[in-house]
């Protein structure tokens, strides 16, 4: 079943989400407004951390390659900050990677999955969709494809994707007991590894 919000505040409260903010935040605390992040009537919407955002970028004579990446092909992103707020630019057609300002610890009977906010999906900026498992814990890594012929903003500080939770009896082998790869990663961005 998905989990609505009184579940995840519930859950949240025991450690899911840190830090949590209890209710949808629409503006800054300096006034700003913001892209919605915070908890909704079935989701979560977490934040791109300002600590870094990275673009893949072709090398001649690199092939991008999941069992041996080579982390030259990705290129740290300038923060900029202006009166709209902190923000990474993703140019056109092309792909970056950031990391969630929240952390998540799932309980092993509760897997999430990470999906677009509807705002940057109008933009051409397409999130992947991506699980954290049961048992899973740390700072997800955000992947981010710019689908359309202008160069984007991605907001630092706001909320970049939707988590939407999902509860069922505990699995045989969760991701902690399984000892998965990813797991405890910290609040930056983790390459892909074999």
């Amino acid at each position: 079943m998905i989990l609505n919000d009184l579940q995840i505040r519930a859950m949240s409260e025991k450690g899911m989400i840190r830090p949590f903010k209890p209710k949808l935040v629409r503006k800054l605390e300096d006034g700003t407004p913001a892209l919605s992040f915070g908890l909704s009537g079935y989701g979560y919407d977490l934040r791109l951390s300002a600590k870094e955002f990275r673009i893949f970028r072709h090398i001649p004579g690199t092939v991008v390659d999941p069992k041996a990446f080579n982390p030259r092909n990705l290129e740290r992103a300038p923060l900029h900050r202006d009166k709209s707020g902190q923000h990474f630019i993703l140019p056109a057609r092309s792909y970056g990677l950031g990391v969630a300002v929240e952390a998540l610890d799932l309980p092993v009977n509760t897997t999430a999955i990470c999906v677009g906010k509807s705002t940057y999906a109008r933009c051409g900026i397409i999130a992947n969709v991506t699980p954290a498992e049961a048992g899973w814990r740390g700072h997800l890594t955000l992947e981010f494809s710019n689908s359309s012929a202008a160069d984007c903003r991605i907001y630092a500080d706001e909320g970049a994707v939707q988590m939407l939770f999902f509860q069922g009896e505990p699995c045989g082998t969760c991701y902690g007991t399984r000892k998965g790869k990813y797991q405890g990663q910290g609040q930056r961005i983790t390459l892909p590894r074999a």
